[in-house]
């Protein structure tokens, strides 16, 4: 099994007592991405506004060109960069059909950052949202197949990976076949640098969003969204960075990029866009692709399972109980809040969500850490 402690010698070693096992939120940094922040902030000194020339050149083009390759994508002028996703939602959002209230489909599952917002402006009447149930996970992917068929969406939004209880929905080149007219979003977060990822048979159809926050280990200001070529062409919440390597619009309207530029916004903070370069170039140098990162989390999944009734949470059933699942496990719990403050007090970082305890698992753990995770739970 993977030991790469040493490469996270700086989140490791501010707290030796702490166990971190959250894995599927904010994530230890690998020490390269310190050396990257401060490369950001030198940069600014010696350059000042000089400075646009490399991020929105050539650090810009290295980090599309990893991404592209992580996720097969055939062009990564598709990609864009935002400080977080929400930015992408609102851009998506302003892109719909004018004149009528926007049809959304998703479902009830989806993380804050698109479920809020599309709430909030059903709330004015602004988008009708059809919510299928997210859970039984089997059944989730086939309703929204036959709900798309039925046609007439402007919209379809569907997490890759479930953030609440790490069910995959397997299959979603179904879902671009039935979506129609609408423009497909695929929230990506708990996929990206979790598990493998292929959007070959989708870069033509589908936009895909995910960022650095969590598996990518870059941290925050580092989101990214992939834009099918010639699907909303035109967001109404843009930025000037948007008119960047646009051709002149016909009859002096606003110009737009062609490419995934179309969906840029304004001036950013840029520091975390090189924590996200060297994080993935850190783990290319060291032969980590998704599918190793995917296999070293299931291997301390397993071993965390087979000791579980030795612990506090013997007895607590899994939300995803079967082999297919993300990087983090999610047990049924009642009053899981003070589940997560009880192991608080025991050292042990996680967190959760309703009524779930989710435990993360990820490159910066080794079974030293696994084992150190079980001990706890036997004494606690």
């Amino acid at each position: 099994m993977l030991d790469l402690r040493p490469h996270f010698s700086r989140f490791l070693g501010s707290d030796k007592d702490r166990l971190h096992f959250a894995a599927h939120s904010h994530h230890p940094w690998p020490d390269v991405t310190r050396d990257a922040q401060l490369a950001a902030w030198d940069l600014a000194a010696s350059r000042i506004d000089g400075k646009w020339a490399e991020v929105l050149g050539p650090l810009w083009q290295r980090l599309q060109g990893r991404i592209a390759v992580l996720l097969n994508l055939p062009d990564p002028a598709t990609l864009v960069f935002a400080p977080n996703t929400h930015e992408f939602v609102g851009r998506i959002l302003s892109a719909l059909p004018a004149g009528r209230v926007p049809r959304v489909l998703t479902t009830d599952g989806e993380f804050h950052s698109f479920a809020r917002q599309a709430a909030r402006l059903e709330e004015e009447g602004l988008l009708a949202v059809t919510r299928i149930p997210a859970e039984p996970a089997a059944e989730c992917l086939p309703r929204l197949v036959e709900a798309a068929r039925g046609g007439g969406y402007d919209l379809i939004w569907v997490s890759q990976v479930m953030y609440q209880t790490g069910a995959v929905l397997e299959g979603l080149e179904a879902l671009a076949g039935a979506a129609g007219e609408a423009a497909l979003v695929i929230d990506g977060y708990h996929a990206f640098m979790a598990r493998p990822v292929d959007l070959s048979a989708l870069a033509g159809r589908a936009f895909y969003l995910a960022g650095g926050y969590k598996y990518a280990m870059g941290g925050e200001g580092c989101c990214f969204l992939h834009c099918p070529p010639g699907w909303l062409p035109r967001p109404r919440l843009t930025g000037w960075y948007a008119a960047f390597a646009a051709l002149a619009a016909p009859g002096g309207g606003t110009p737009y990029a062609r490419d995934g530029q179309r969906f840029m916004g304004a001036t950013f903070d840029p520091s975390g866009l090189f924590r996200l370069e060297a994080s993935l170039g850190w783990a290319q140098a060291q032969g980590l692709d998704p599918q190793t990162i995917h296999a070293h989390a299931r291997a301390l999944q397993a071993r965390f399972l087979e000791r579980q009734e030795e612990t506090l949470l013997a007895g607590a059933q899994l939300a995803v109980p079967g082999p297919v699942r993300g990087n983090f496990l999610a047990f049924e719990l009642a009053e899981a809040g003070a589940w997560q403050a009880r192991l608080a007090a025991l050292g042990i970082v996680t967190d959760h969500r309703g009524q779930r305890l989710r435990l993360g698992f990820g490159l910066y753990q080794s079974e030293a850490e696994l084992d150190a995770l079980l001990r706890r739970l036997r004494r606690g």
